[in-house]
């Protein structure tokens, strides 16, 4: 991902969560985090990010997946989709700014993790905290964002980039 922040290259690990790899990389494919802002941002816990700023592309993949089996532990810089209870994942997402093991029994479940660029992360403004009204980053998408937080971080671009030895995308740069 190249963020307003600086890079960040993730690698994508699909024996931890086959699902929300999947997922995650049809999402990139897609374009979907191409301006995405990073909404949630608390400090020594996690950045969340993952409802489109245009209204109608986040509708479109607002489409649940089911939970996948928790296999690693939500550790500083993992990947994690956000939900709202048992298999409701659709696109958000959050980076653990810190260990963040007391997660794993609550079944969120990494499938990510950042090889470099954390230090972009960390760089990430939590000036507006949990203030960002959800169901309004929905409706209204970068309009409200932009007007209500004009200081709020987000991904420039997110591409899948490298291959593994069967052919497959083995990183996603977002």
């Amino acid at each position: 991902m190249e963020t307003s922040q600086g890079k960040v290259v993730i690698e994508v690990i699909p024996e931890w969560a086959p699902l929300g790899a999947a997922r995650f990389r049809e999402l990139v494919e897609d374009g979907f985090f191409d301006g995405c802002r990073f909404f949630r941002v608390v400090p020594n816990f996690v950045v969340q990010f993952g409802i489109n700023g245009d209204p109608a592309v986040h509708s479109k993949w607002d489409k649940k997946i089911s939970d996948d089996p928790v296999t690693q532990s939500n550790k500083r810089g993992t990947l994690t989709f956000a939900t709202s209870g048992p298999n409701t994942r659709t696109s958000q997402l959050f980076i653990s700014l810190k260990d963040n093991a007391r997660l794993d029994g609550m079944g969120f479940s990494p499938f990510a993790r950042i090889v470099s660029g954390m230090e972009a992360v960390d760089k990430i403004t939590s000036e507006y905290g949990e203030r960002p009204q959800q169901p309004l980053i929905e409706q209204q998408g970068n309009v409200y964002l932009e007007k209500e937080f004009p200081n709020m971080d987000y991904v420039k671009t997110a591409t899948v980039e490298g291959t593994d030895k069967d052919g497959k995308a083995d990183k996603t740069q977002n």
